[in-house]
């Protein structure tokens, strides 16, 4: 009998072990495929098709409720929620998680998955949502200070006291998480904090941040330059470089004196912050996370923006002081949207966008960050806001990225895809692939539909060009108009007042005759509105031809469509 209950106790504890590593495989994770890093869920790529919640909206239980099955039809996959600390921690080391039970309650119900942001010491620079207890008690939980020595509605970072108050409720929280959600995975990411940053000021000069910036730049930064040289990111080379590459001395001496060596100092404080919630956190439930930034835009100094957050010129020293976190993540909300999302795309920092403006060019921003960066996810804000409408943008374009997610998967870091964006002012671009010339453009530069000369802006138009064999693409998106030709192929001078017919019309240009050298030209073969099941395997559902491609001259989808369009190639001569 007694060796029967050692047998069953053994059984029971093996079965045990199996289980827990079972759960600890599930956990989400981060995981380099080619140049893309990806993010891996139940053991299988996750591209996150998210939206934000506006910042008070899931502050109460009617809102989350209210909101969570509007969201799901909106098409999402994950949606950012805010944590709040004030609401989480009302009263010092008293604890409660109901709107955080809600929050993933209803996630489960509607089948999305959760990133919560930490509201913590702070919110857009300032210290809003740190709890009542914790403001008033600011002799305790100093504050930030003007160089004229007027105290901010900011923590002070140097502070042990704010990190301690503000890493325990995190913890908590984090903690909590894991109790509820550790075989679920309901929630996928963290983001610490939210918008770190000083205004007014490019530096806290508090009393004890004065007596460290007198010091000497920690031998820790330093070194780390010094090994990073050949890969630091070109602002800091600059600015280390015009001071003569020092190994030691004070952030001025080093850095030189301008604002941007007070926002370099600051930025080293905030990074080892962050640091410290991040290895707590992480210590509790390993799963992502990750810092977000406000954008140094507009021709702002620092201080007018909020200085020293985990912006791309400051990455060196974000990745130095706070190793543990995943990557930088920047919010959107100016123009030059394929500007921005580049600086943040970097050998070390993969894209995520946790923050963007909501609007009507949503979608085709979100086929352009996949298709060009290899995006982990995209997240337009106040997401809540926007249409639920079968037939809108939004839904459209989330509903298509949708079918595309085997094939996204798949290709991501293969360096076979293309993000395509335009606009009235970039309406072109031209790719090369082996002999072939790809010239991709916006829709509107087709001159028969009467929006493009109507005087009325023009949408934004953009897709995924994904290259699946010498002779085979997917073209995806909205809005966009491609045509494929050998490189070096001399074709006739046609009218540019083609009819969709493909007949010139009355009045237009002179139709010239080039030489011909001979060679082989590029042809379409057949293209193919498809759809793609779970598995990447594609469904048939018409044959675009005559009008549809201009009688084979190009691949075309309406700025009101969002397609898939699978496209064979064939040469002749």
């Amino acid at each position: 009998m007694r060796t029967n209950r050692l047998i069953i106790l053994l059984i029971a504890f093996v079965l045990i072990l199996q289980f827990q590593a079972q759960a600890t495989k599930c956990i989400p994770f981060l995981q380099q495929k080619g140049t893309a890093t990806q993010l891996i869920l139940d053991k299988k790529p996750f591209i996150i098709l998210g939206g934000e919640l506006g910042n008070s909206s899931a502050a109460s239980i009617y809102d989350i409720e209210r909101i969570f099955p509007k969201l799901k039809r909106m098409g999402l996959n994950t949606v950012l929620v805010p944590a709040y600390w004030d609401l989480i921690e009302p009263e010092e080391g008293k604890y409660d998680f109901s709107l955080i039970e809600k929050v993933i309650n209803q996630a489960r119900e509607n089948k999305l998955k959760i990133i919560f942001l930490w509201f913590g010491a702070w919110k857009n620079s300032m210290s809003c949502y740190a709890p009542l207890w914790f403001k008033q008690n600011y002799e305790e939980y100093p504050r930030a200070y003007t160089k004229e020595g007027k105290p901010l509605e900011i923590a002070s970072s140097f502070s042990e006291n704010v990190l301690f108050a503000d890493n325990r409720a995190f913890s908590q929280l984090m903690k909590y998480i894991k109790l509820i959600d550790a075989h679920e995975n309901t929630v996928i990411m963290m983001q610490i904090e939210n918008e770190i940053g000083m205004l007014e000021n490019a530096r806290d000069y508090s009393e004890k941040a004065n007596i460290l910036f007198k010091k000497g730049v920690p031998k820790t930064l330093l070194d780390y330059l010094h090994n990073k040289k050949q890969e630091l990111h070109p602002f800091i080379l600059k600015k280390w470089g015009e001071q003569g590459f020092k190994r030691e001395g004070t952030w001025e001496e080093v850095f030189g004196y301008d604002l941007y060596t007070d926002e370099l100092f600051m930025a080293w404080s905030y990074a080892q912050y962050v640091e410290e919630l991040a290895k707590s956190g992480k210590s509790i439930h390993n799963i992502p996370m990750y810092v977000n930034a406000a954008m140094n835009s507009r021709n702002r100094q620092p201080g007018e923006y909020p200085s020293a957050g985990p912006l791309a010129h400051l990455i060196d020293v974000w990745h130095c002081g706070a190793p543990s976190i995943d990557f930088l993540a920047p919010d959107l909300y100016d123009k030059g949207f394929s500007g921005w999302v580049a600086q943040y795309k970097l050998h070390n920092n993969p894209l995520f966008i946790p923050e963007v403006k909501l609007g009507e060019n949503n979608g085709v921003q979100a086929f352009y960050v996949f298709g060009e960066h290899d995006a982990i996810g995209y997240s337009p804000f106040s997401i809540e806001s926007g249409s639920d409408d079968p037939n809108g943008q939004q839904v459209k374009a989330y509903s298509k990225l949708k079918e595309l997610m085997p094939i996204l998967t798949k290709y991501q870091g293969e360096e076979v895809m293309n993000g395509l964006l335009f606009d009235q002012e970039d309406k072109e671009r031209i790719i090369f692939h082996d002999d072939l010339k790809i010239t991709c453009r916006h829709y509107f530069t087709l001159p028969w539909d009467s929006r493009a000369k109507d005087g009325s802006e023009w949408p934004e138009g953009g897709g995924i060009l994904i290259r699946l064999a010498a002779d085979e693409y997917l073209v995806t998106g909205s809005g966009i108009v491609i045509e494929f030709e050998k490189v070096g192929e001399e074709k006739n001078i046609e009218s540019k007042d083609l009819g969709e017919d493909g007949f010139f019309q009355q009045g237009g240009t002179e139709i010239k005759q080039s030489s011909w050298s001979g060679g082989l030209r590029a042809g379409i073969g057949t293209v193919d509105e498809i759809s793609i099941d779970e598995k990447g395997s594609f469904n048939y559902i018409r044959r675009l031809n005559g009008d549809q491609t201009h009688q084979g001259r190009h691949v075309r989808i309406s700025v009101d469509d969002f397609s898939i369009l699978h496209v064979k190639l064939y040469e002749y001569k």
